[in-house]
């Protein structure tokens, strides 16, 4: 299917407060405060962009305005993206979920994991990663969840290798699939019509992790689930609302 990219472009409210988190550029996490947040898990939102420096997380900001809007308190990460230097990202993320919960007010002090595209990759490898955080579930959108596979699939024009600056065998420790089940509970909602990430890829990480929940949106395709104005939507307001009340 033809999917649809306004959302790359979409403006959306401005944060309601940006922190750091480090020293460098890309070490910043947005804040927007929602009506329900002091009742409710902080929602930690990863962006996705196959890991390439040229994607931020501009295009994600509609979407944390709506969930902002819809009651949460939300914090969207940026963090760098180093082609060949994968480290540098997945430290970003692991300093990020461990300093700044405890920044952010508005939130009953538990985490709830979003993260789409190469972002639900991140989330996956971080519940997996960081077993100490107060993670209270986890929501993988449309997730490069499998390496090998999202490799040998060629998606995203050969991003697993930029992102690794080799291939995925030889970074065992960035591949979820490979990795130690996640400590809490993990649902991927996936667009049965996605062509940017195949919804194969997520159902060979359900295959590896039989306790996962797999939510398929028919007639979605990849950008549908980070797009307030979307069909799918409303899967992943619901989504969370059941990972909040866990």
């Amino acid at each position: 299917m033809a999917e649809d990219l306004s959302i790359l472009t979409r403006t959306a409210n401005p944060p309601d407060a940006t922190i750091a988190y480090g020293g460098e550029p890309d070490q910043i996490a947005d804040i927007r405060y929602g009506s329900r947040g002091s009742d409710l898990p902080l929602l930690v939102l990863i962006h996705g962009g196959f890991w390439k420096p040229e994607y931020d997380r501009a295009h994600a900001e509609a979407m944390s305005t709506a969930l902002a809007e819809a009651g949460w308190t939300t914090l969207t990460l940026e963090y760098r993206r180093i082609s060949g230097e994968p480290d540098v990202t997945v430290q970003d993320l692991s300093t990020a979920i461990e300093s700044l919960p405890s920044r952010v007010d508005r939130h009953n002090g538990k985490l709830l994991l979003v993260g789409h595209s190469a972002g639900g990759h991140l989330v996956l490898w971080a519940a997996a990663k960081n077993s100490d955080a107060p993670i209270q579930g986890v929501l993988a959108l449309a997730p490069a969840a499998d390496l090998e596979m999202a490799h040998t699939m060629k998606l995203g024009d050969g991003a697993v290798e930029r992102f690794l600056g080799q291939g995925p065998s030889n970074r065992q420790d960035l591949n979820p699939m490979l990795m130690p089940a996640p400590a809490t509970v993990v649902t991927i909602l996936h667009g049965a019509e996605d062509d940017i990430v195949p919804l194969a890829v997520a159902k060979s990480y359900c295959t590896a992790f039989a306790e996962t929940r797999m939510v398929q949106l028919p007639d979605s395709g990849h950008f549908a689930l980070i797009d307030p104005a979307s069909t799918a939507w409303a899967s992943v307001v619901s989504e969370l609302e059941s990972l909040s009340k866990r």
